[in-house]
């Protein structure tokens, strides 16, 4: 293959991989909408403290969202107020917090969980399971060659 022609099958590529996540995003973020009033983001954030029961701050749910601490606190404080999350003084720093999930939050979550769950089994359904498995095996040695840049 000349450099042209893989040159245009690489942009072919890419632009498969961004038109796959927009509408897979796009239906989970209308789905959430029209079933649980919420928003991606929202459970983005809850998925992010189910991870860590001792909680994180501010910061690392930043990083592992890969969004600005700003987008964050906005989102926090809306959950903060519907009593799914809870922060409490971080002891090894005295200017962050340590948020949480209440009780109340891991039980929404799990209902959230559960229907992000059967979407994204109705949206794979239809792509048999050994061609899933090998579509992971390429996008995890597409991962790791990009992040090795």
């Amino acid at each position: 293959m000349d450099d042209g022609a893989e040159r245009r099958l690489e942009l072919r590529v890419w632009i498969r991989l961004l038109d796959c996540a927009k509408l897979v995003e796009k239906q989970l973020r209308r789905n959430f909408q029209e079933q649980f009033d919420t928003t991606l983001p929202r459970f983005d954030v809850l998925a992010a403290l189910d991870r860590a029961p001792d909680g994180l701050t501010m910061g690392e749910i930043s990083r592992a969202l890969l969004v600005s601490n700003g987008n964050v606190t906005s989102i926090v404080r809306q959950l903060s107020e519907q009593g799914l999350i809870d922060s409490r003084p971080d002891p090894n720093d005295r200017r962050a917090a340590i948020v949480s999930m209440t009780g109340a939050g891991r039980a929404y979550f799990k209902t959230l969980a559960d229907a992000h769950s059967r979407w994204v089994h109705e949206a794979l359904s239809c792509f048999p399971g050994d061609h899933q498995a090998q579509l992971l095996a390429l996008l995890d040695q597409l991962k790791t060659s990009i992040r090795a840049q």
